[in-house]
């Protein structure tokens, strides 16, 4: 892939994910410095994220260091430093180096902070000849216009919340995928978890004129996509929502859903004993599910159409 204006700097494949969960971030690399290749690739790890592990990469030395960032002088004239982790890939032979006319993908996990807000992720290209220091930070906000060399922006949006902590049912990772003008149909996918048997009987959400709990399945050659009454929750067994399989259709958009904002949702399950229990939930908007490839996102996104009812 020929580098593009798409591509003017480092940036993360998944830009936004909900806050407490697990992150794989993907540093894309669309260029090199000035037509030279790129022989190393170095992220500070922010503050917050938490357990950093990178992957490994063929032809590439991988490390991880700890050290001390020096920052501003405080009030008192006393020099301030914050621990730091950095986790560097490094080309193990001139052949091993990343082109200037190719793309690559660098990975790391961890988990993301509590609570929402930017998260940058400081990146050091170094190259055959030169090096590109992308470490820019707006004073406010989270525009990187007018920065010649912006750091890698994570929106870390609010975690899907249950309302009620006594709540007979967990709900954990929910997301919802954003739409564009027009499109009047979207998916919501989380993993639910209930104490005792419980049936997932209904969903609402005051954004869908049509909201309902859909299957996906294989039929001959074919894939269909159906409603189903319910889904059967196990006890202490989690059940995933998710591409490919049960999830939950928004349908009748009033409005298009956006990557950052939240949707207000209502979950209805139903005991063995016929008892009704609610979960309201604010999930999160996002373009692609936390921390997922773009190939296997890209796939999945066939359920909404290419299959049948």
């Amino acid at each position: 892939m020929l580098a593009s204006p798409s591509f003017s700097h480092i940036v993360l494949e998944s830009k936004s994910a909900p806050a407490g969960s697990m992150y794989k971030a993907v540093f894309q690399v669309g260029h090199g410095c000035e037509g030279s290749a790129t022989t190393g690739i170095s992220v500070q790890i922010p503050a917050g994220f938490q357990g950093a592990r990178p992957y490994p990469k063929a032809g590439w030395t991988l490390t991880t260091k700890l050290g001390k960032l020096a920052k501003p002088y405080d009030n008192h004239g006393k020099q301030v430093t914050e621990d730091v982790t950095v986790v560097s890939w490094t080309a193990a032979s001139k052949e091993a180096a990343l082109q200037d006319a190719h793309f690559d993908e660098f990975m790391l996990r961890g988990k993301l902070p509590e609570t929402a807000g930017p998260l940058w992720f400081k990146v050091l290209q170094t190259c055959e000849s030169g090096s590109m220091d992308w470490s820019e930070v707006p004073a406010s906000g989270t525009s990187a216009k007018g920065l010649k060399s912006p750091a890698a922006l994570l929106e870390v949006t609010g975690a899907a919340r249950v309302a009620d902590s006594g709540q007979p049912v967990d709900v954990q990772g929910a997301w919802v995928r954003s739409t564009v003008a027009g499109q009047k149909g979207s998916g919501a996918f989380m993993t639910v978890t209930a104490r005792t048997a419980t049936r997932l009987v209904g969903v609402s959400s005051p954004v869908a004129g049509v909201a309902e709990v859909h299957e996906m399945k294989l039929e001959g050659d074919v894939m269909k996509m159906r409603r189903v009454a319910g889904i059967d929750l196990p006890a202490g067994k989690p059940v995933e929502l998710k591409l490919g399989a049960y999830h939950v259709m928004l349908m009748d958009l009033k409005q298009p859903l956006a990557a950052g904002s939240t949707v207000p949702m209502t979950l209805t399950f139903k005991d063995a004993k016929g008892l009704e229990s609610r979960v309201e939930l604010k999930v999160p908007v996002a373009a692609s599910a936390p921390g997922a490839s773009a190939l296997a996102t890209n796939a999945g996104e066939q359920d909404h159409s290419a299959h049948q009812h």
